[in-house]
């Protein structure tokens, strides 16, 4: 059984001590798990301690294996220990190291021993694989950590808050609930079903106009994400009742509760969409600019006006309106990604329609900052300055995987597989551009979006900053 030594070692941001407290807060591990692989949290202790228990579950093409590590050999802000104790490697231990470096800041340094099953056939068959996997991985993991402690260093001056969340489930609000806890933020998620943890959870129904009474004590900020998804299939009258009523009621439901609420308002951060501004061809569309027609616009005008009661009571109200999310594991890029991997995907319609596109990292970034920024208030776009019309997406996406561009899918099989769901989501036109954030100084973590694709799908060995 041959052993492996990789290191890894990046500056963050900060101090030691900062960087080291990262590590233990809840949403860290969330946060380190790469985004194009296929693994999720089974269980984890919490707080990290010694002894403490990890399971991951990795997805492989089919099949899934669960892996356990148990985290021990602590050394109070300086390092700790991952030790395999199950899972797919003969051996591997993985010891987090921060250090102070002369001028003050910090230095991480990752190093793992390893060693496949197998002997010396596993070494031949996988170690060059696994060689640049870790890699990769880890400078990947050492650009989101050094990215997450920037972002929560320029807050350090606003305390920790308490936040709650509707929609924490999903794949925006999952990933925004661990960069706040990350931050030191206690996070309260609003839930449908029965309460399972008091500490952290809060009941509401939306369909019923019910929310827990206590909900909002001591809150600061609500982030609310929750709604039907837009794109899960066709708009029938009921999908479209259920599109509008998912984003309105419950939007009405918070906001009213805001208005209502004694003492200091907690501020309102609702999600929205650029769908507002409809087919416009290629009209620049900044925040100022009116809305368009449509089910869409329709339902992100009465999905924004719900939000009245609390601004109106003079709580802090932001709307974000998102583009179309890019994240290997939901939304659009996971439906595309099999398509393409295959050689298969290509542009739809004529591809000159724009795409007003953004990454989940920078989507959850402009969450972050706008429950944290007090002079964050009204609309924002949140999409990629750069943009780009779908079929600049379809051939950077195959290029980024290697594979040749598949046959266009035409205008009449768009309509007639999707109806219209097809023509509003995947032909409309929707040039819009991120004036306000840009105008507060955003920064935005990929510079095109061929550089957003590698650092998504793993396909770039990345640098921290």
């Amino acid at each position: 059984m041959a052993s492996h030594v990789f290191e890894a070692t990046s500056p963050l941001p900060g101090t030691a001590s900062a960087a080291y407290a990262w590590h233990l807060r809840p949403g860290a591990l969330l946060r380190l798990l790469p985004p194009w692989q296929d693994v999720r949290v089974v269980h984890a202790d919490s707080p990290l301690r010694e002894g403490a228990r990890v399971v991951l579950r990795i997805g492989v093409g089919p099949v899934s294996v669960d892996w356990t590590a148990v985290h021990r050999d602590f050394v109070a802000g300086r390092s700790f220990v991952d030790e395999q104790a199950g899972g797919p490697f003969a051996s591997w231990r993985h010891e987090h190291r921060v250090e102070a470096t002369p001028d003050g800041q910090a230095r991480l340094t990752d190093r793992v021993e390893w060693s496949l099953p197998g002997g010396v056939v596993g070494d031949a068959l996988g170690a060059a694989r696994m060689e640049h996997d870790l890699r990769v991985m880890f400078a990947w993991r050492h650009w989101r950590t050094s990215r997450d402690l920037a972002r929560h260093r320029a807050f350090d001056h606003v305390g920790p808050k308490r936040v709650l969340v509707s929609g924490a489930s999903g794949a925006v609000g999952s990933a925004v609930c661990a960069l706040l806890g990350g931050g030191g933020h206690t996070v309260l998620r609003l839930v449908r079903g029965a309460v399972r943890d008091a500490a952290t959870e809060r009941a509401w129904r939306p369909d019923a106009g019910q929310l827990d009474p206590a909900a909002l004590d001591g809150v600061d900020v609500v982030l609310h994400l929750a709604g039907e998804n837009v794109a899960g299939g066709r708009w029938t009258p009921a999908r479209k009742a259920a599109i509008m009523g998912s984003r309105v009621e419950g939007t009405r439901l918070l906001a009213e509760a805001i208005a209502r609420h004694p003492g200091p308002k907690p501020a309102l951060v609702c999600a929205s969409a650029t769908g507002l501004y409809g087919d416009r061809g290629d009209a620049r569309l900044d925040e100022s600019a009116t809305g368009g027609a449509g089910f869409l616009a329709d339902v992100v005008r009465a999905w924004e006006s719900a939000a009245e009661p609390a601004r109106a009571a003079g709580a802090r109200t932001v709307h974000l309106r998102f583009g179309v999310l890019l994240d290997p594991r939901s939304g659009a890029l996971e439906k595309m990604l099999p398509a393409f991997r295959a050689g298969l995907g290509g542009r739809v319609g004529s591809g000159r329609q724009w795409m007003p596109w953004i990454d989940l990292d920078d989507a959850v970034g402009a969450l972050h900052r706008a429950a944290l920024d007090a002079t964050f208030d009204g609309v924002y776009n949140v999409v990629s300055p750069e943009g780009a019309p779908q079929g600049e997406l379809a051939t950077t996406l195959a290029r980024v995987l290697g594979r040749p561009v598949g046959p266009p899918l035409p205008e009449f099989a768009v309509s007639a597989l999707f109806g219209e769901m097809g023509r509003e989501a995947l032909l409309a036109s929707t040039h819009a551009v991120p004036t306000r954030l840009q105008a507060a100084g955003f920064e935005f973590g990929a510079p095109s979006l061929e550089a957003a694709l590698r650092l998504m799908l793993g396909k770039q060995v990345t640098t921290h900053g």
